[in-house]
Protein backbone atom coordinates (compact mmCIF):
# COMPACT_ATOMS: atom_id res chain seq x y z
CA UNK A 1 0.00 0.00 0.00
CA UNK A 2 1.53 3.29 -1.12
CA UNK A 3 1.92 6.17 1.32
CA UNK A 4 -0.43 9.11 0.89
CA UNK A 5 0.12 12.77 1.66
CA UNK A 6 -2.23 14.99 3.68
CA UNK A 7 -2.80 17.08 0.54
CA UNK A 8 -4.33 14.05 -1.21
CA UNK A 9 -7.11 14.00 1.41
CA UNK A 10 -7.78 17.75 1.39
CA UNK A 11 -11.42 18.81 1.05
CA UNK A 12 -13.03 22.23 0.81
CA UNK A 13 -16.80 22.45 1.12
CA UNK A 14 -19.11 25.48 1.19
CA UNK A 15 -22.60 26.06 2.57
CA UNK A 16 -24.90 29.06 2.74
CA UNK A 17 -26.59 29.67 6.09
CA UNK A 18 -30.35 29.56 5.51
CA UNK A 19 -33.21 30.42 7.90
CA UNK A 20 -33.79 26.72 8.65
CA UNK A 21 -30.21 26.50 10.03
CA UNK A 22 -30.72 29.16 12.70
CA UNK A 23 -31.10 28.67 16.45
CA UNK A 24 -33.36 30.75 18.70
CA UNK A 25 -30.47 33.16 19.43
CA UNK A 26 -30.10 34.15 15.78
CA UNK A 27 -26.94 32.27 14.91
CA UNK A 28 -26.19 29.02 13.13
CA UNK A 29 -27.28 26.01 15.21
CA UNK A 30 -24.23 24.15 16.51
CA UNK A 31 -25.64 20.77 15.47
CA UNK A 32 -25.74 21.90 11.86
CA UNK A 33 -22.07 22.87 12.04
CA UNK A 34 -21.25 19.45 13.51
CA UNK A 35 -23.15 17.74 10.67
CA UNK A 36 -21.26 19.74 8.01
CA UNK A 37 -17.93 19.03 9.75
CA UNK A 38 -18.69 15.30 9.84
CA UNK A 39 -19.51 15.24 6.11
CA UNK A 40 -16.40 17.23 5.17
CA UNK A 41 -14.14 15.04 7.34
CA UNK A 42 -15.78 11.87 5.99
CA UNK A 43 -14.76 12.79 2.45
CA UNK A 44 -11.16 13.31 3.61
CA UNK A 45 -11.25 9.92 5.36
CA UNK A 46 -12.64 8.18 2.26
CA UNK A 47 -9.98 9.78 0.06
CA UNK A 48 -7.18 8.64 2.34
CA UNK A 49 -8.65 5.15 2.77
CA UNK A 50 -8.90 4.67 -0.99
CA UNK A 51 -12.67 4.59 -1.06
CA UNK A 52 -14.81 2.11 0.75
CA UNK A 53 -16.57 2.55 4.05
CA UNK A 54 -15.23 4.83 6.77
CA UNK A 55 -17.07 5.69 9.98
CA UNK A 56 -16.78 8.41 12.58
CA UNK A 57 -15.30 6.91 15.74
CA UNK A 58 -15.05 10.10 17.78
CA UNK A 59 -15.03 13.85 17.81
CA UNK A 60 -12.68 14.62 20.64
CA UNK A 61 -12.28 18.33 20.14
CA UNK A 62 -14.78 20.87 18.88
CA UNK A 63 -14.35 24.55 19.62
CA UNK A 64 -16.88 27.20 18.61
CA UNK A 65 -14.80 30.38 18.38
CA UNK A 66 -17.29 32.89 16.96
CA UNK A 67 -20.94 32.83 15.81
CA UNK A 68 -22.04 32.29 12.22
CA UNK A 69 -24.95 34.40 10.96
CA UNK A 70 -27.85 34.13 8.53
CA UNK A 71 -26.67 34.56 4.93
CA UNK A 72 -23.01 33.87 5.70
CA UNK A 73 -21.08 31.55 3.42
CA UNK A 74 -19.48 28.80 5.50
CA UNK A 75 -16.19 27.35 4.27
CA UNK A 76 -15.11 24.00 5.72
CA UNK A 77 -11.63 22.61 5.08
CA UNK A 78 -10.43 19.20 6.19
CA UNK A 79 -7.52 16.84 5.71
CA UNK A 80 -5.97 13.80 7.36
CA UNK A 81 -3.45 14.82 10.03
CA UNK A 82 -2.41 11.33 11.16
CA UNK A 83 -3.03 7.77 9.98
CA UNK A 84 -2.54 4.64 12.04
CA UNK A 85 -3.12 1.05 10.93
CA UNK A 86 -6.93 1.34 10.54
CA UNK A 87 -7.82 4.76 11.94
CA UNK A 88 -7.03 8.34 11.08
CA UNK A 89 -7.40 11.78 12.59
CA UNK A 90 -8.96 14.45 10.42
CA UNK A 91 -8.70 18.13 11.27
CA UNK A 92 -11.49 20.43 10.11
CA UNK A 93 -11.38 24.23 10.05
CA UNK A 94 -14.55 26.29 9.63
CA UNK A 95 -14.67 29.93 8.51
CA UNK A 96 -17.58 32.20 7.74
CA UNK A 97 -17.56 34.75 4.97
CA UNK A 98 -19.73 37.82 4.74
CA UNK A 99 -20.89 37.72 1.10
CA UNK A 100 -21.26 41.52 0.96
CA UNK A 101 -17.71 42.31 2.08
CA UNK A 102 -15.78 39.08 1.50
CA UNK A 103 -14.48 39.32 5.08
CA UNK A 104 -13.73 35.90 6.61
CA UNK A 105 -13.75 34.89 10.26
CA UNK A 106 -12.28 31.74 11.81
CA UNK A 107 -15.28 30.20 13.58
CA UNK A 108 -14.78 26.56 14.50
CA UNK A 109 -12.20 23.82 14.56
CA UNK A 110 -12.60 20.13 15.20
CA UNK A 111 -10.60 16.90 15.33
CA UNK A 112 -12.35 13.69 14.32
CA UNK A 113 -11.23 10.07 14.33
CA UNK A 114 -12.42 7.83 11.51
CA UNK A 115 -11.96 4.09 11.05
CA UNK A 116 -11.86 2.35 7.67
CA UNK A 117 -14.09 -0.74 7.46
CA UNK A 118 -14.13 -3.75 5.15
CA UNK A 119 -17.25 -5.32 3.65
CA UNK A 120 -17.89 -7.23 6.90
CA UNK A 121 -17.73 -3.96 8.90
CA UNK A 122 -14.40 -4.89 10.49
CA UNK A 123 -11.51 -2.41 10.65
CA UNK A 124 -9.28 -2.61 7.57
CA UNK A 125 -5.76 -1.38 6.97
CA UNK A 126 -5.16 1.98 5.34
CA UNK A 127 -2.17 3.61 3.68
CA UNK A 128 0.45 5.27 5.87
CA UNK A 129 0.50 9.07 5.89
CA UNK A 130 3.62 10.89 4.69
CA UNK A 131 3.56 14.54 5.71
CA UNK A 132 5.71 16.68 3.42
CA UNK A 133 5.55 20.32 4.53
CA UNK A 134 6.59 21.70 7.92
CA UNK A 135 2.92 22.45 8.69
CA UNK A 136 1.90 18.87 7.81
CA UNK A 137 4.73 17.50 9.99
CA UNK A 138 3.63 19.70 12.92
CA UNK A 139 -0.01 18.61 12.49
CA UNK A 140 1.11 14.97 12.36
CA UNK A 141 3.08 15.32 15.62
CA UNK A 142 0.18 17.16 17.30
CA UNK A 143 -2.27 14.47 16.11
CA UNK A 144 -0.03 11.69 17.41
CA UNK A 145 0.02 13.39 20.84
CA UNK A 146 -3.80 13.71 20.79
CA UNK A 147 -4.08 10.03 19.80
CA UNK A 148 -1.96 8.98 22.76
CA UNK A 149 -4.11 11.13 25.06
CA UNK A 150 -7.33 9.60 23.62
CA UNK A 151 -6.03 6.06 24.11
CA UNK A 152 -4.91 6.80 27.69
CA UNK A 153 -8.29 8.35 28.47
CA UNK A 154 -10.12 5.37 26.98
CA UNK A 155 -8.02 2.91 29.04
CA UNK A 156 -8.82 4.83 32.23
CA UNK A 157 -12.58 4.52 31.51
CA UNK A 158 -12.57 0.77 30.96
CA UNK A 159 -13.77 -1.40 33.88
CA UNK A 160 -11.05 -3.31 35.68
Amino acid sequence: MDDRTPAQSRVEMTQIVMPSHMNYRGSLFGGIVVQWIDVCAAVSAMRHAGGGNTVTASIDRLDFLSPIHLGDVVILQSQVNYAGRTSMEIGCRVESEDPATGMRRYCTKAYLTFVALDDASRPREIAPLSPETETEKRRYADALRRREERLASRRSLLPR
